[in-house]
């Protein structure tokens, strides 16, 4: 099947009865063949999603723009995804796996340092979930007034911060600790307490104030 003849049958029968072969292939306007071989390369669905960009550029006739459209693309689906979960319905905040549940999708696999703010009301439930922050995150580089600026504006009782670690270790960095001390401080002079800093990476996350870090 050619990829106009896809087209048309994605037109005709709707989105829901192609596979996911053939949604990567309109997705970045690839042969059908190439877009089998890039399942194949990486092992499936599942694997693309942890997929980055110098991985696929491995593969013959995807470049770096075909690379990043398809990371881009899994990205939007992350955040779709995380947006839906608590936007469906009211999802409230107990502990700290209820956090992570939220923006594990979304921060896992990124390529640089990412900082989310879990913005909640008086009674721990989710009002908005924000990236604040791209780059390296230390204390000395990310403005409080930013991060605080979300909470700020939709009048937030408390929020949860999370950041990524784009190199797969999971344990705190001293750096970590020191932004954590930085921004609980600022949240109690505001009166908008950080509940936990989430750490996530490779997956699965860590939390600074079970850890007592900062905290």
């Amino acid at each position: 099947m050619s990829l106009e003849d896809l087209r048309q049958r994605a037109q005709a029968e709707g989105f829901a009865r192609l596979d996911d072969v053939e949604l990567l292939a309109l997705t970045v306007n690839i042969d059908i063949s190439l877009a089998q071989y890039i399942m194949d390369f990486v092992g499936g669905l599942e694997a693309l999603l942890t997929t980055t960009p110098d991985e696929l550029r491995q593969i013959d006739g995807i470049g770096t723009a075909r690379a990043i459209s398809i990371c881009a693309g899994i990205h939007l689906g992350k955040r779709i995804l995380t947006q839906k979960i608590w936007q469906k319905k009211r999802v409230v905040i107990e502990r700290p796996t209820d956090a992570a549940s939220l923006i594990i999708h979304q921060l896992t696999a990124q390529l640089q340092e990412e900082l989310v703010v879990i913005l909640l009301d008086a009674h721990n439930g989710v009002m908005d979930v924000q990236t604040v922050y791209i780059g390296s995150l230390n204390a000395t580089v990310v403005r409080v007034a930013e991060v605080f600026r979300p909470a700020i504006v939709q009048n937030a009782a408390g929020m949860i911060v999370a950041h990524n670690h784009p190199s797969g270790d999971i344990q705190p960095s001293p750096q970590d600790v020191s932004l954590t001390e930085t921004l609980v401080n600022a949240g109690r002079h505001l009166d908008i307490p950080i509940l936990d800093h989430l750490i996530i990476a490779s997956g699965q996350w860590l939390s600074m104030r079970e850890k007592k870090l900062g905290f």
